[in-house]
C-alpha cells in the first residue's frame, strides 16, 4: 500500500525551500504563523483572476519582504505601480507595525509548466462546465508542449449529475519518478465548486533532474 506524500514537502531543504523564511521565538511564532496564512489568504482572494502561483514571505528585523509569482504580473502592479501601494496599505493594516515593508511581483514565465496554475486552469473550466476528461486531456497536452518531461493530471468528486457517487478521473503522460529525490517535481491543487458539488483537482509535473545547485526559479522579476 502506497503512502501519498506531498511532492514538494518531501524535497524540501534538497531541491525546493520552504515558503516563508524568518525564524520566532515562541512568543512571536504564532502571530507570525497567523499573518502569513492571513497575507496569503487575502492576496489570493483579491486577486483570484491573476494567475497567481505561490506566495511566499520573508521576515527579519524589522523587515518584511512578500513575493508574489504571477502569470499576469501587468493586473497586480497596476498602472505605474499603483497596485503595489494599495496592496502595502490593505496589508500593513493585518500585521504588526514594521520599519520596511516590500512587495516583489515576479512573473512565472512559463503559466503551462506551473503545476498550480495548471490545477487551478482546470478547476475554471470545470466551473464552466466543460466535461472532465477534456479538461484534463487539453491541459496534459500543453503540459508536454511546453517542454514538460511527465505529467499526471487528477480530479475527484461527483463528476456526473447522473451518478451521485465520488469518482477518480486521471490521465499521466511521460515520466513521474515521484520517489527520486533530484527529481524536479512540481505539485499543485485547487477546488472546483460546481452545481453537482466541489471536485478536487490534483496535478504534477516533472520538469527534469536537479544536479548539484539548485535549479532556477521559473520566474523573473524585481523589487518593487
Amino acid at each position: 500500500m502506497g503512502q501519498k506524500v506531498n511532492p514538494i514537502g518531501l524535497r524540501v531543504g534538497i531541491n525546493k525551500d520552504w515558503d516563508s523564511t524568518w525564524y520566532a521565538d515562541k512568543q512571536t511564532f504564532a502571530a507570525n504563523l497567523k499573518e502569513d496564512q492571513e497575507i496569503r489568504k487575502f492576496l489570493k482572494k483579491k486577486y483570484a483572476t491573476s494567475a497567481i502561483s505561490k506566495i511566499t514571505i520573508e521576515r527579519t528585523e524589522g523587515k518584511l519582504v512578500i513575493n508574489i509569482f504571477t502569470g499576469k504580473p501587468g493586473m497586480i502592479i497596476g498602472t505605474k505601480g499603483a497596485g503595489i501601494e494599495t496592496i502595502k496599505k490593505e496589508i500593513s493594516k493585518m500585521i504588526r507595525p514594521v520599519k520596511l515593508l516590500v512587495i516583489n511581483v515576479k512573473e512565472v514565465k512559463k503559466v503551462d509548466l506551473d503545476a498550480q496554475l495548471v490545477a487551478e486552469s482546470i478547476a475554471s473550466q470545470l466551473e464552466k462546465r466543460v466535461a472532465g476528461k477534456r479538461a484534463l486531456k487539453q491541459a496534459l497536452q500543453r503540459v508536454m508542449k511546453a517542454g514538460a518531461k511527465g505529467c499526471k493530471v487528477q480530479i475527484s468528486g461527483v463528476l456526473a449529475k447522473a451518478n451521485d457517487k465520488a469518482m477518480t478521473e486521471k490521465y499521466k503522460e511521460g515520466s513521474l519518478p515521484l520517489h527520486t529525490l533530484r527529481a524536479d517535481i512540481d505539485y499543485g491543487e485547487a477546488a472546483a465548486y460546481t452545481m453537482i458539488g466541489k471536485i478536487g483537482v490534483k496535478c504534477w509535473i516533472y520538469k527534469g533532474d536537479i544536479l548539484g545547485a539548485k535549479k532556477s526559479s521559473n520566474a523573473k522579476g524585481g523589487q518593487e
